[in-house]
């Protein structure tokens, strides 16, 4: 038996719901749409509104009888198209599932139900079936104990204004739902902000109660807007009334995207992935909705502040970049993890823009390359002029030259964009051979870590031998990024786990790496080392406007910053600085709950903005990252710091 969305109410049911659309939406005097029927349908709009008047023997849509034309017939209007609809389905409503729907008709004149009756019951296969599409009679509608006096199949709206629901068992099996003006519980709110307490109360109340007869609720005369919408989904309203179903049906659209609440609970089936990301990470699969969700959430660490803003001499630089990761990523990761993460443990703060030469946007490669180079980038540039014809030496080329030990690692593809900017130069980021060429000659690198194996051991369509070019060059080559300490020399280490997404039990992979990096690197050079750390798939969540995905990278990444924090008190010669190469999807917080780990938000793209990003530094040399600057004076504050 199909199921039905809005017509028989149950804990169970909106359980089940919850993971596809978590609420139904009514379309209120849909006749006044520019294409009435058309647009609800498209929307899901499994409830649709039509008034109707009786008028020389037709029965006519109108609002008010003045309005009232020969040619917008319910016939023409409604009942056609959705038999059309129906009968081309094969027996249901939408293709893709079985979602029942109810044409609602308000009758504006009580002498316009027999008409109703007629038209509809002309075509029983779609009206008349246990499945079929309900008419639900509301308005002037006959009272409940006339109910067995008309067909079997006519439903009716029940009626709550009188703040009673006085129906005998009989009579509610022929109620659809109950509808009720809001306003005789709420006459103040109007759809911004919270509703006063006593008028909380008297809504939740009129809920609870409509639902203890296993029924449905709708208020009409409800305000809408975004808060409106997640106001009425939280208390529990099963139907929304509104004079805007593509705006409504826009917001609750992916609804388990937009929502991450920490704890097991039921999510959507399927992936959610992208195929707008570039050349070196087009083979990524995708977020697996199951897996985006954790038990709990993560350790933070606290620092001792010991050293932080001194003026000591500073040996080690820890870079850490979130590709993707502006203000509200961070927000949202940490909302769902009580209000806290490591890296806002960091006092010393500052604002960078990353806007390009040549645009208003950046990409990761005009961001890294800025945030690499200290010089001004270009769109798809990597740490190059204009024209590719300068190679703009980066902190990897600083650091090498004062005999520190360099290492890149990313958990995503080593050819991307942000890892490349340390160790390649090219004018397009999508020339990957070129970019990996560079790993044949590279004399900077002490490690580079991410995913990428068939840069390696795939033949290449020129025939170029990277596998033996790199090792000729001094570079010994593993799959495991968890060893690289143990492996003695220079390392490119392939592990293709690092191009997988943060889960569960992989949530502190990162973490491990850094650490792990960290440890190769102090073993490398007496004098110090550089180490650039990216999360890569903050990016991806953006560009898949995937929530869940954006919070438990962005946890993955901050379990990075900890582990670099962890070091830097340990020695109080490290710099810490944790930033962004820019910020994808436009992410706007609505609602939360922090008891429970809830944040809801959303997506304005599924690219990247021009919003500025936060700059969080720890330290000797920290104090030096407050303010707001353009993102190359980043590099340009580390070799300052440094030379001092």
């Amino acid at each position: 038996m199909r199921k039905l969305l809005i017509i028989t109410f149950s804990l169970a049911m909106c359980l089940t719901l919850q993971a596809q659309r978590p609420i139904a939406y009514h379309s209120h005097n849909d006749y006044n749409r520019i294409a009435p029927f058309w647009e609800a349908y498209s929307q899901h709009c499994t409830s649709i509104e039509a008034d109707v008047f009786l008028q020389d023997g037709e029965i006519l849509v109108a609002h008010n009888r003045k309005d009232i034309t020969a040619d917008r017939s319910l016939r023409t209007m409604y009942i056609e198209p959705i038999v059309k609809v129906f009968r081309e389905n094969g027996g249901k409503m939408w293709k893709e599932n079985d979602d029942l729907l109810q044409l609602v008709v308000d009758l504006k004149s009580s002498d316009a139900l027999p008409g109703v009756v007629s038209i509809a019951g002309e075509f029983p296969d779609v009206f008349a079936v246990e499945n079929g599409v309900r008419i639900v009679i509301t308005g002037g509608y006959p009272a409940p104990a006339d109910y067995d006096k008309w067909p079997s199949w006519l439903w009716y709206d029940g009626d709550f204004t009188n703040g009673k629901l006085e129906y005998t068992p009989d009579q509610l099996k022929h109620i659809a739902m109950i509808s009720t003006d809001f306003r005789k519980f709420a006459k103040k709110w109007n759809g911004k902000g919270r509703m006063i307490n006593s008028e909380l109360e008297a809504v939740t109340a009129a809920i609870e109660a409509v639902h203890d007869i296993g029924k449905p609720i709708r208020f009409w005369d409800a305000p809408e807007g975004t808060t409106a919408y997640f106001t009425f989904h939280r208390l529990g309203v099963d139907i929304i009334n509104t004079d805007y179903p593509a705006k409504c049906a826009l917001f609750f659209d992916d609804w388990t995207n937009k929502n991450f609440r920490m704890g097991r609970h039921a999510v959507q089936s399927g992936v959610t992935g992208t195929k707008k990301l570039d050349k070196a990470t087009r083979d990524f699969q995708g977020f697996q909705n199951e897996k985006m969700q954790l038990d709990k959430g993560i350790a933070v660490y606290t620092p001792t502040y010991r050293n932080d803003g001194s003026t000591k001499k500073v040996r080690n630089v820890i870079y850490l970049i979130g590709d993707g990761m502006g203000l509200n990523q961070i927000l949202s990761g940490a909302y769902a993890n009580g209000r806290d993460l490591s890296m806002l443990r960091m006092k010393n703060m500052g604002l960078q823009f990353y806007n390009p030469n040549d645009d208003f946007i950046g990409d990761s490669a005009s961001g890294g390359s800025a945030l690499a180079t200290g010089e001004i980038s270009w769109t798809r540039h990597i740490a190059a002029n204009e024209d590719g014809s300068v190679e703009y030496p980066s902190l990897s080329d600083y650091f090498h030259a004062q005999g520190k030990a360099v290492g890149v690692v990313t958990l995503g593809d080593l050819a991307d964009a942000t890892p490349s900017v340390f160790y390649a130069h090219t004018a397009e980021r999508d020339s990957i051979d070129k970019v990996t060429r560079y790993l044949a000659t590279n004399k900077t690198l002490d490690l580079l870590a991410g995913s990428g194996t068939d840069y390696f051991e795939d033949p290449r369509e020129d025939g170029f031998d990277l596998m033996n070019a790199i090792k000729a060059n001094g570079f010994n080559y593993t799959h495991d990024a968890l060893s690289v300490s143990s492996i003695p020399g220079r390392v490119i280490c392939a592990d293709q786990r690092m191009g997988a997404y943060a889960r569960q039990e992989t949530l502190s992979f990162l973490a491990d790496i850094t650490k792990e990096s960290i440890a190769k690197l102090q073993k490398s050079s007496k004098k110090g080392f550089f180490l650039m750390v990216e999360g890569a798939k903050i990016d991806y969540a953006g560009h898949s406007d995937c929530l869940p995905a954006s919070i438990i990278e962005t946890l993955s990444f901050d379990l990075a910053v900890a582990e670099a924090l962890k070091f830097a008190d340990s020695n109080g010669e490290t710099l810490v600085v944790v930033t962004a190469d820019h910020e994808t999807g436009g992410l706007t917080i609505l609602d939360g709950d922090l008891e429970t780990g809830h944040v809801l938000a959303i997506y304005n793209s599924d690219d990247h903005t021009p919003l500025a990003l936060p700059v969080f530094a720890y330290g000797p040399g920290s104090q030096e990252f407050k303010g707001t600057y353009m993102n190359y004076d980043i590099a340009r504050a580390i070799k300052r710091i440094v030379k001092k």
